[in-house]
């Protein structure tokens, strides 16, 4: 894969459990790409590690690292904060790194708005089916309902967020999904939205 003079930014978001994570863990195995570390207020979940999944602080240490301006972006989501530090990726974009963010579209929006001078793509991942969605969530969450339902309860809030991607890509097959977000990087030229088929997929998801 060719690289840029300096590096890309490249987002990936979805409703709770639609597969982003993943999707942005295969993508940094190419070469030049590498995942924003963001910092966490959550608890790990088993087999996280601090400073390879996340930065995990204390809600403290993170309301003080806002007020310092060290977040490119930074969101509450489900009662915890997440944030992307500035100096970290700005430093990698220099060294010409193709930079992916696993970020919800409040942090989309912010990095959006700051219209900096880096190449920018934005996904959208849909799950194929509710019913799916519902499957992967219970099996992440180790069959913990009470943080399911949580999950599910925004989903459709985080559903309505499609519209102010660049691309929206469904995740029924983990590699299939992944050679699509490839050649969508790859292609220099921002292809369009088919939006009569996203709408159709998105009202399906809303049943």
């Amino acid at each position: 894969m060719s690289s840029f003079k300096k590096g890309g930014i490249f987002v990936l978001s979805s409703p709770s459990g639609a597969g982003k994570t993943t999707l942005v863990k295969k993508i940094s195995k190419n070469k030049n790409f590498s995942i924003s570390i963001s910092h966490t207020t959550r608890l790990p979940r088993p087999n996280e590690k601090h400073g390879k999944d996340y930065y995990f602080v204390s809600k403290n240490q993170f309301k003080k690292l806002i007020k310092k301006n060290e977040f490119l972006e930074h969101a509450k989501v489900f009662d915890n904060y997440y944030g992307s530090s500035k100096k970290l990726v700005v430093q990698k974009l220099k060294e010409g790194k193709n930079i992916i963010f696993d970020i919800d579209w409040q942090g989309t929006r912010q990095i959006r708005n700051k219209k900096l001078k880096y190449e920018l793509k934005t996904f959208f991942i849909l799950p194929p089916s509710k019913k799916e969605l519902l499957k992967r969530l219970i099996k992440r969450e180790k069959k913990n309902m009470k943080t399911v339902k949580k999950r599910m309860k925004e989903f459709k809030k985080d559903l309505s967020k499609w519209k102010e991607y660049d691309h929206v890509v469904i995740n029924d097959n983990l590699n299939l999904c992944y050679k699509n977000i490839m050649k969508l990087i790859k292609n220099k030229k921002s292809l369009p939205i088919d939006k009569n088929f996203t709408y159709k997929h998105v009202k399906k998801l809303l049943v």
